[in-house]
């Protein structure tokens, strides 16, 4: 086998998962997904296209009614985006790996932003590319911050691809308008394609934008400028189990995607794409409800942990996950397996998103019940208390 695969690390979230999974009891609050089910709306529309027999292939770049209603959803939120720019993917972290196979080859470099999503670092990886990471820096109050000029001194001519995710998961900061602004004007420069994982866009809790959704690269590229900008239905209308993302890239890139899915799945099933053609049709009742219910879980839970002793996190604008960091606790990972095993909470290991974000570990506050949050909270602080005796 290859050698980049053998030097991939497996996840680490997993690795806590598995220590509790099938325990009685465990709230678990490890995987970047909510609870509730997706909406009924969404169901039954893939339930009526699988009646209809709709069971065969489909364009490699996604259904034509779709890409049209993507291009009509992102073209509201970002201004004018042609659905000729806009390839449907089995999923995000598939349209991301697609844009990696495009753009990435053995040797080169790539920048990534950390702590962030593994899969973030390990694509590049597998493409044989050399990664640099340029970490975010932590505050004392619990929020992470950018260092905008180191960022962009470690984007040279050398640097072939820049991944940046924001808002960011696993610490909720999100780039503002001059970030971007400085960014793609100094990636100009350079030659350095962008690669935004935008997939949290939606789950937004500032009200500095007209959309109400977070700032994007959209917002101020060209057509052609060297951007790939990757979205899911996962987050914002609660199909994560369904698979399904899009990409949004320049016109001389979508030329060519369509071949590179070929190769990797075809195309992403029908009855799929119909749920998310619904999805879209009725987004104004499901994403804003969302929205609303994260914002309610958020503003619950961290305030909950920072009246805890020795407890750190800060209010992230953006995501699902409040970042924590407890006192005297170095190893995330020894930390989270205990914490399942003593006070039942399944939290994610903070170095599992990179070296920058040991020390810490990650909250997903996406719960359809505010009181199973609480409960968590109580646990935990049960558990410092014992720590003591």
């Amino acid at each position: 086998m290859r050698t980049a695969i053998l030097n991939l690390e497996g996840s680490k979230i997993r690795e806590v998962a598995n220590v509790g999974m099938g325990r009685a009891g465990v709230l678990p609050f490890w995987f970047g997904e909510s609870d509730e089910v997706t909406p009924e709306v969404i169901r039954a529309a893939a339930v009526a296209s699988l009646q209809a027999g709709e069971t065969f292939y489909a364009h490699n770049m996604g259904l034509p009614e779709l890409r049209e209603a993507l291009a009509g959803y992102t073209t509201g939120l970002h201004g004018p985006v042609a659905a000729e720019r806009i390839a449907v993917t089995s999923g995000g972290v598939n349209a991301l790996m697609l844009a990696m196979q495009v753009l990435v080859d053995a040797g080169d470099e790539v920048v990534v932003l950390t702590p962030v999503w593994p899969n973030l670092t390990g694509q590049p990886q597998i493409m044989g590319a050399q990664v640099r990471c340029v970490a975010l820096e932590p505050q004392a109050d619990g929020a992470w911050t950018l260092n905008l000029s180191r960022l962009l001194a470690a984007i040279t001519p050398r640097t072939r691809l820049l991944v940046l995710n924001a808002p960011n998961n696993p610490t909720g900061w999100t780039l503002s308008r001059e970030e971007q602004q400085a960014i793609l004007a100094h990636c100009r420069t350079t030659g350095t394609w962008i690669l935004a994982d935008e997939v949290y866009e939606r789950l937004y809790y500032r009200d500095d934008t007209a959309s109400g959704a977070a700032p994007s690269f959209l917002d101020i590229a060209a057509p052609d400028d060297r951007l790939v900008v990757v979205q899911s239905f996962s987050k914002a209308f609660l199909m994560t189990g369904w698979r399904l993302g899009w990409m949004v890239m320049p016109p001389e890139m979508a030329a060519q995607m369509g071949k590179v899915i070929e190769f990797n799945t075809s195309c992403a099933p029908v009855f799929v794409q119909r749920g998310a053609l619904a999805a879209l049709q009725h987004m104004n009742e499901i994403t804003p409800r969302i929205v609303a219910h994260m914002r309610a879980c958020r503003d619950a839970l961290v305030p909950a942990l920072q009246a805890l002793p020795g407890v750190h996190t800060s209010s992230a604008p953006g995501g699902m996950y409040a970042f924590v960091r407890i006192d005297g606790q170095a190893d995330s990972l020894a930390l989270a397996k205990r914490l399942v095993l003593e006070a039942g909470i399944g939290l994610a290991p903070g170095v599992a998103f990179s070296a920058e974000g040991e020390g810490w570990l990650r909250w997903c506050f996406a719960s359809r019940d505010v009181a199973r949050l609480r409960l968590g909270v109580q646990r935990l602080a049960d558990w410092l208390r014992s720590q003591k005796g």
